[in-house]
């Protein structure tokens, strides 16, 4: 057995091992620790007006599709957006980062976790290639790799590419579609302004055949220290309903009502009729 002085000196020692590696892992990694938030509105491309003055590299037929999507959400209806059902919003919509988003670095792994609809995304760091049974997602498989722009020996910037998609998925609010066979790849570059560090840009290009060519933004993010999280639920207060192809609403007492006018009811043959 040894001696208490010699477990002492060995727990103080692992301890001072772990602060030495932990000081040298911040050393090497750029400080994104804080809550962002995004700056500007839920616009897929934030430089630019919003809906058709996005000017979004639509083919003709998702363009069409599109139009159409905006037409149905002038009268009431919720276009090709699928999200008012609480389906999450999927990449690359994920980081228009509608509440707030916190990054959590490890050495081969990398945690973007925002807080609409409790998204998780997991960037693998650990020099892995693809799989090909990846499941598919709504958020994506993600693979990272560290940046060294300007050669301090210190990383500087993210760059993740993610693929394997499941959808429905749409850019933003007002449904800008992405292509229907989810073959969609998303490439984004990640990495503090040059002039604020409480700045984060993520430059996001997605190549998808609903576009004529790779579609590029820049999403910026500002930095808060000293954060207060809230829990957001999707589920929780959602009065939407879709029945059938259709959408509906429950009314402040409970019960079916209609989203536009003139809308007939669902079918209610699986209902007795009324009186009997």
């Amino acid at each position: 057995m040894f001696p208490r002085p010699f477990i002492g000196a060995l727990a103080f020692a692992a301890a001072f091992a772990a602060v030495n590696a932990a000081r040298a892992f911040d050393a090497q990694y750029p400080d994104w620790k804080g809550q962002w938030a995004r700056t500007g509105d839920a616009r897929w491309d934030p430089s630019k007006p919003r809906d058709l003055g996005q000017g979004a590299p639509l083919t003709a037929e998702y363009q069409k599709i599109y139009e159409d999507n905006l037409a149905d959400q002038k009268q009431g209806g919720q276009g090709t957006d699928p999200t008012y059902t609480c389906i999450p919003e999927g990449m690359p919509r994920a980081m228009n980062v509608i509440m707030p988003m916190e990054i959590i670095t490890t050495p081969k792994l990398t945690y973007l976790i925002i807080e609409y609809f409790n998204m998780w995304r997991r960037v693998y760091t650990d020099g892995r290639d693809w799989r090909k049974d990846a499941e598919p997602s709504f958020l994506g498989y993600s693979i990272g790799k560290w940046i060294d722009r300007d050669g301090d020996g210190r990383y500087d910037a993210l760059a993740i590419e993610t693929r394997a998609f499941k959808g429905p998925r749409v850019f933003d609010p007002s449904g800008i579609p992405l292509h229907a066979d989810n073959q969609t790849v998303v490439q984004e570059l990640i990495y503090l302004d040059g002039k604020d560090p409480n700045l984060l840009h993520d430059r996001v290009t997605t190549i998808d055949h609903a576009l004529t060519r790779p579609w590029a933004v820049d999403k910026i993010y500002r930095r808060n220290r000293n954060p207060a999280w809230v829990e957001f639920v999707c589920a929780e207060h959602n009065d939407h309903i879709r029945i059938g192809s259709a959408d509906y609403f429950r009314s402040a007492d409970g019960l079916l009502m209609p989203t536009r006018k003139g809308q007939a009811p669902p079918d209610l043959k699986y209902f007795d009729a009324a009186g009997k």
